[in-house]
């Protein structure tokens, strides 16, 4: 089974094997260049934890931080890319190019990875998909992986909704069976030990999540819902 388009949460991966009898292909790229999947010789964890490493060796990773420099291996941040079949620019937009692009020609995806030592990416969140709580970034795919750890949350999504003192506050919208509580839910997550600024502020029951057209979330929709005037508080 080849499983690509976002982010496969480690604990669905280690599901596959068991509930449809067959190994797992993770895959990630991008419509600009770069491919990503796991090999048949890749150990099972980096499998279920990793979106692969480049397809071609003449592929250039490089994983920068907020101040364009980069991070070492273990470090979350920004994608940047340059390879034989990676793009050169946007068609006849030169103002995007020139932030799409750094002066060495890398273009930056805007998907924010883990590199491990071995050249394996997993992602963990978008640029743009990050809350900033008071300053503090959280990255909403690493605490949904970490939600999804739990056997009894079917599906999970941590949105940013507006706060007058911290600028955002996070929101984890939730879908499980009605025995599951929001301290069970925070007893959950400070188990795995996150820093505390991770934790939802606040944790929201739902029975499904809205979905995009191709079937991702839609937390466009889940940010009206959230901030509309009866479910704020």
């Amino acid at each position: 089974m080849l499983v690509g388009g976002a982010a496969f949460a480690e604990a669905s991966a280690r599901k596959v094997p068991q509930v449809f009898g067959c190994r797992l292909i993770q895959v990630f790229g991008m419509a600009e260049g770069l491919v990503n999947y796991t090999r048949a010789e890749d150990p099972p964890g980096t499998v279920f934890a990793t979106q692969g490493r480049p397809i071609s060796p003449d592929d250039e990773i490089r994983v920068l931080g907020p101040d364009g420099r980069e991070v070492p291996d273990g470090t979350p941040g920004e994608l940047a890319v340059r390879g034989p079949y990676t793009f050169r620019g946007y068609y006849k937009a030169p103002g995007h190019n020139l932030g799409a692009f750094d002066a060495d020609g890398f273009y930056r995806s805007g998907d924010v990875v883990i590199r491990q030592a071995s050249g394996h990416l997993r992602v963990v969140g978008r640029v743009k998909d990050q809350i900033n709580r008071g300053g503090e970034k959280i990255a909403a795919e690493e605490i949904e992986a970490l939600l999804l750890r739990h056997p009894q949350i079917r599906q999970a999504a941590l949105v940013a909704v507006p706060d007058p003192v911290l600028g955002e506050r996070s929101c984890a919208v939730i879908v499980a069976g009605p025995e599951l509580r929001p301290v069970d839910i925070r007893r959950h997550l400070m188990a795995q030990g996150i820093a505390e600024y991770k934790l939802p502020d606040r944790v929201r029951m739902a029975d499904s999540l809205p979905l995009t057209p191709v079937g991702k979330t839609d937390k466009t929709r889940l940010r009206e819902e959230l901030t509309a005037p009866e479910t704020a508080s």
